[in-house]
């Protein structure tokens, strides 16, 4: 019996390790950047464009912030999209314009680490009930991935 238990626990321990991660990203995709804020929005912008994707500008949500008499650490909002394949998104549901633009998040976090964090598109594809735009999907998720590849060195 108590074999029994040792193993599932362990079973569940490993489980738990596996899903828990996945559950608490809620979507969320992140990818450390090996340069400062203004390198990694710099790096990210220039891929864009070098790839004819249009891009839509960048919020600083630290100077917003700060402005308001917040003590936000650097943190902005990177936004560009292709139409022609974003709005496919929409036309199977309206409520996907929540999520296009693509936006990605580059910020600064208290030990001084870089990140950019996107919301996955697999997940997009869940959120708005999506299921007949698998490939534009796919291409969207390579998409994303090429342009923060440019944030890591080589």
């Amino acid at each position: 019996m108590t074999t029994y238990l040792k193993t599932l626990i362990a079973g569940a321990a490993m489980i738990l390790a596996i899903v828990a991660p996945a559950a608490a990203s809620d979507g969320v995709v992140t990818v450390k950047s090996d340069y400062s804020v203004a390198e990694t929005v710099a790096r990210i912008k220039k891929d864009v464009l070098k790839k004819g994707i249009k891009f839509f500008g960048v919020i600083d949500q630290a100077r917003l912030g700060n402005n308001a008499g917040n003590d936000v650490r650097p943190s902005r909002l990177v936004m560009f999209g292709n139409p022609a394949l974003g709005t496919t998104f929409i036309t199977s549901n309206p409520e996907a314009g929540l999520d296009w633009p693509v936006r990605v998040l580059v910020y600064q976090t208290a030990d001084g680490a870089v990140y950019a964090a996107y919301s996955d598109f697999d997940w997009i594809a869940k959120r708005h009930g999506i299921a007949d735009r698998e490939a534009q999907f796919n291409m969207a998720t390579e998409v994303i991935q090429s342009v923060t590849s440019t944030i890591k060195k080589n």
